[in-house]
């Protein structure tokens, strides 16, 4: 998986995780929305960037392996989780 594949993958986490977070619907409405929906897509993509930079400074993997996709997920879906409930409570 290259970077652009794990930018992909962090924004679509991201956005996913925006979506499905129970938190969201209790923040404001209007351009703050906006603002939200692109915090948790740069969380996303942050995330599985840092998830893969760190694994491959451990030697926990090596590129391309499954469990790079799964930290990179996991990771990724942690962070967007806390950045949403967040930015929800503000």
């Amino acid at each position: 998986m290259g970077w652009v594949g794990l930018i992909f993958l962090g924004a679509v986490i991201g956005l996913a995780g925006w979506w499905l977070h129970p938190l969201r619907r209790a923040g404001r409405v209007g351009p703050a929305l906006a603002g939200r929906v692109w915090m948790a897509l740069g969380a996303g993509a942050l995330a599985t960037v840092l998830a893969r930079m760190f694994g491959n400074l451990v030697g926990a993997y090596h590129d391309g392996d499954t469990l790079e996709w799964l930290a990179c997920s996991l990771f990724a879906l942690v962070l967007v989780t806390v950045t949403v409930g967040l930015a929800a409570r503000r």
